[in-house]
């Protein structure tokens, strides 16, 4: 079961990509002081353009704690993609499906043969990563509750 507020977010380590580099790094190193975590399928799909561009337009970039983006894409692609949107956001490749799999969100993908993603989600985490805010999606097309998101960060 994913993560619900008042569960310790888990941690996971993967490669966080800038648009230009990508390191290893701990999710509680990304999220010193807490954070967003958006979980999305594939890089380059047009849910996966349509979401980032909204956060952009919303100004998540403006918080005061990082929003950072789950995706399971190679860390090539992924920079590739943070490039394309000429997006603020860093975005974890989570090629092994790990860190989806540690928020219980990793699924078969209906007609895509041997390939899993995680449903999409995101998590508002404090600075001890306890989760404050959690959505996870029914469908690949529902709209993220924005201003759910947006209250539980003024929160933090």
């Amino acid at each position: 079961m994913p993560p619900t507020p008042g569960d310790r977010a888990p941690d996971f380590e993967s490669l966080l990509c800038t648009g230009e580099t990508f390191r290893s790094t701990r999710l509680s190193a990304a999220f010193d002081g807490g954070g967003v975590l958006v979980f999305s399928a594939f890089a380059f799909s047009a849910i996966a353009e349509n979401w980032w561009k909204r956060y952009d337009r919303a100004g998540w970039d403006e918080f005061d704690v990082p929003v950072l983006g789950v995706s399971r894409d190679g860390p090539y692609a992924v920079n590739a993609f943070v490039r394309y949107l000429d997006s603020p956001f860093r975005m974890f490749a989570d090629v092994d499906g790990a860190a989806s799999e540690a928020y219980d969100l990793l699924t078969p993908r209906s007609g895509m043969a041997n390939a899993s993603t995680p449903m999409r989600a995101v998590f508002v985490v404090d600075e001890e990563r306890t989760v404050r805010d959690a959505w996870v999606a029914d469908d690949w097309i529902s709209p993220v509750p924005r201003e759910a998101v947006e209250e539980a960060v003024a929160e933090l």
